[in-house]
């Protein structure tokens, strides 16, 4: 099978050196052609369009940083959908919008081709290795045939049912780690203020009911002083923003949501629009006069688990 991997940013990167690292025939294109040159280096082809690149290829991915980037690598005059045609396949793993993704998936289904929605979920350190969730909306035997691929990309990869509905999934767990990393923020500088230390504070929470993916993973970014989860302000608005959408479409009157989104916007006045996500915790550092800092907390995350070939995981069935 010959993959075509265009976006090599921090989580396409990462996606795309574990197709090369298991000997995926691989071509890659990024604006950037600097992205590229590791790839190339290491036997990668390089894409010198999104058409030419959809007609070569099996399968042809995107990892892009929104649904704007996505449609103008889509339906341009040297895109992906000029190129593509029966027997292929499109993965859309960028974290997008729902209604966005089914009305492109409708004009390659048009085309004879396939069409997956398909975002990641779990950190760019687990895409490093392989072993990122996956979320999959598609035909099940659209699933089934691309399923040998997900399983080198990530290890637990579900299938969430038609076109669309990954995206909205994958939107609501953004939310909730944002959700999540505001909470911690504010609990690591209430605990700070009230004397306690913060790599026992860090230690408490790990064991207890508190903890969750995101303290495991940001909490020690943010007391290392890096604030580098390899994520960025942007894009945390675009994925909350995308959430806020989905509940004012279904009419649903959310309190936090707002809060959040007006928290994130302050950042970005404050820290730049490009600024680490994971710098929110400085509106508060800088309201205090206190540093959120601990020794001993890595500046990177990097997974320790051994890759594994991934599954699909069963609705309703235990791992």
């Amino acid at each position: 099978m010959k993959v075509g991997f265009i976006g090599l940013g921090n989580a396409g990167g990462k996606l795309a050196g574990t197709l090369l690292r298991n000997h995926v025939a691989l071509t890659v294109r990024d604006l950037d052609r600097k992205a590229a040159e590791p790839f190339i280096a290491a036997g990668a082809d390089f894409g010198e369009s999104p058409k030419a690149m959809a007609a070569a290829c099996d399968v042809v991915i995107t990892c892009l940083p929104s649904p704007k980037a996505s449609a103008a690598v889509m339906e341009s005059e040297d895109g992906i959908l000029p190129g593509i045609g029966p027997g292929k396949t499109w993965l859309e793993m960028s974290t997008t919008d729902a209604g966005e993704i089914a009305r492109l998936a409708a004009l390659v289904e048009a085309r004879g081709a396939d069409a997956v929605d398909c975002p990641v979920s779990g950190g760019v350190h687990r895409a490093a290795t392989g072993n990122i969730s996956i979320f999959a909306g598609c035909k099940r035997e659209v699933f089934e045939h691309v399923l040998p691929l997900l399983a080198i990309l990530g290890r637990r990869v579900l299938h969430t049912g038609p076109i669309g509905t990954a995206s909205t999934l994958k939107v609501m767990t953004n939310y909730l780690a944002t959700a999540n990393l505001l909470t911690l923020c504010e609990a690591l500088t209430v605990m700070k203020a009230a004397g306690m230390n913060l790599a026992t504070t860090y230690e408490a929470i790990r064991i207890s009911s508190g903890n969750s993916f995101v303290h495991e993973t940001e909490s020690q970014m943010i007391l290392n002083g890096s604030r580098d989860i390899s994520f960025s302000m942007d894009l945390v608005l675009k994925d909350i923003g995308l959430f806020q959408k989905i509940a004012d479409q279904a009419n649903v009157p959310l309190d936090i949501s707002p809060v959040m989104i007006d928290i994130f916007r302050d950042g970005q006045r404050r820290y730049g629009e490009r600024a680490n996500s994971d710098d929110i915790i400085r509106r508060l550092e800088e309201a205090t006069g206190l540093s959120i800092l601990a020794p001993g907390f890595p500046a990177e995350m990097v997974d320790d688990e051994p890759e594994e070939r991934g599954y699909e995981v069963v609705r309703g069935r235990r791992q």
